[in-house]
C-alpha cells in the first residue's frame, strides 16, 4: 500500500537528493518548505512533489504538516563548521530544538516511523593513530570547540528521549558527503578551491568521505530495515586531506602545490591574513575552528551499515568526478 512520506530539510543537499530518490517509488512524497525556501533545485520535478509549508523551529507548523504521514525523514539542520561567532542561537534552535519539535510532532501524530539524519560529528574523533570510530564510540568532540558537533550530539539525545516514549526512530550519521547537487558547496568547497588553486596548504588530519547517492540509498534502507533506536554510520573511504586534495587535483586536471600546515602555525597564519586583508585569497574553509577539526582524524567504520542496511561502497574518486562534472554543467565553477 502506498505511503505518505515527508522530508524535512528537503531543499538541502542530502534532503533534495533524498526527495528525488523517493520519487522513484510508488509513494506520495511531501517536502517541508518555508515561505522563504528556494525551490529552484526542484524545477524539473516540482509537479511530482507535494510541498507543505512548515518550519522545524515552529512546533505548531509541524503538527499540521505531519498529519496523516506514515514516514518522516528528518534531514533539516544547520551546518556551520566555524566557531560560535554569533551562530550559537541558530545552531541550537534548528539542530536541537528543531529535532525536539519533529520528534514530538511525530509522537503526537502517531507517525509510523522516523529516520533522523545526524552527523559523524555526533559520534566522535578517532584516537590511537586514526583508528576508525564506530557507533559505540564515546563522543569526544568537546575539546575541539565545534559548536555544530555539540548540537548534533544533543539532537540525538532528543531522538533517544522520543524513542523511550514509544517513537519508532532510527539514526543515521553521514560522513563528509560529496556529489552532484551540492549547490551550497558543503564538501564541494574543496573541489572548487582546489580547482581555483586557493588551497596552498592542507591540514594534517583526515576524514571519512562518501557519495551522496550512497547516503540517500542507505537512509531509505534505514527506514525499511534499520533497528529502532540504533545509529548507523554512513561513510566510505578514510583519507588524509593530502590524499583527498590529490584526488581532486587529478580529477579536475589542476596542478597545485600544497604545503602541510600544522594547526599551531595555521592559527598564526590566519591572523596574519586577516591583518593584511588577504584572507579571501585562500579557501573559506581556512578558519581556525575548521582547521582545528581538520587536524584530527575523523575516520569511521561503516561496517554496521554495510552489514545491516546493505549499504554499497565505491572509491570516492567516482563521486568527486560526478560532482565536478555537475558543477561544470551547471556553470557553478
Amino acid at each position: 500500500m502506498p505511503k505518505k512520506i515527508l522530508v524535512t530539510g528537503a531543499t538541502g543537499f542530502i534532503g533534495s537528493r533524498l526527495v528525488r530518490k523517493l520519487l522513484a517509488g510508488n509513494n506520495s512524497v511531501y517536502a517541508l518548505v518555508r515561505k522563504s525556501s528556494n525551490l529552484e533545485l526542484f524545477s524539473d520535478i516540482a509537479d511530482k512533489i507535494n510541498f507543505v509549508e512548515g518550519d522545524v523551529t515552529v512546533a505548531d507548523s509541524l503538527r499540521s504538516a505531519f498529519d496523516g504521514m506514515d514516514h518522516i525523514y528528518h534531514s533539516a539542520g544547520y551546518t556551520y563548521m566555524g566557531g560560535a561567532n554569533g551562530k550559537a542561537g541558530l545552531l541550537h534552535s534548528i539542530n536541537v530544538e528543531g529535532t525536539r519539535n519533529v520528534m514530538q510532532a511525530a509522537l503526537d501524530k502517531q507517525v509510523n516511523r522516523v529516520v533522523h539524519v545526524s552527523s559523524i560529528t555526533a559520534v566522535g574523533i578517532s584516537t590511537k593513530h586514526g583508528k576508525p570510530c564506530d557507533e559505540s564510540s564515546l563522543w569526544n568532540f568537546d575539546g575541539i570547540g565545534l559548536l555544530y558537533a555539540e548540537t548534533k550530539r544533543q539532537s540525538e539525545v532528543e531522538v533517544k528521549k522520543a524513542v523511550e516514549k514509544g517513537l519508532d526512530c532510527v539514526i543515521v550519521n553521514p560522513a563528509f558527503v560529496f556529489g552532484a547537487g551540492d549547490l551550497n558547496f558543503n564538501a564541494g568547497r574543496l573541489i572548487k578551491d582546489v580547482y581555483h588553486k586557493k588551497m596552498p596548504f592542507y591540514p594534517l588530519g583526515g576524514v571519512c568521505v562518501v557519495d551522496v547517492e550512497i547516503v540517500v540509498e542507505a537512509i531509505i534502507r534505514a527506514m525499511e530495515v534499520g533497528r529502532t533506536g540504533e545509529r548507523y554510520i554512513l561513510g566510505g573511504d578514510n583519507v588524509t586531506f593530502k590524499e583527498l586534495a590529490d584526488i581532486i587535483s587529478r580529477v579536475t586536471g589542476t596542478r597545485i602545490f600544497m604545503m602541510p600546515l600544522p594547526y599551531s602555525v595555521a592559527k598564526v597564519l590566519h591572523n596574519l591574513l586577516v591583518v593584511l586583508h588577504t584572507k579571501n585569497r585562500v579557501s573559506k574553509l581556512f578558519n581556525p575552528t575548521m582547521f582545528r577539526v581538520a587536524s584530527e582524524f575523523l575516520y569511521f567504520s561503516s561496517e554496521k551499515a554495510v552489514r545491516e542496511l546493505g549499504m554499497r561502497t565505491e572509491p570516492i574518486e567516482f563521486s568527486i568526478r560526478r560532482a565536478f562534472e555537475w558543477y561544470k554543467k551547471e556553470g557553478l565553477l
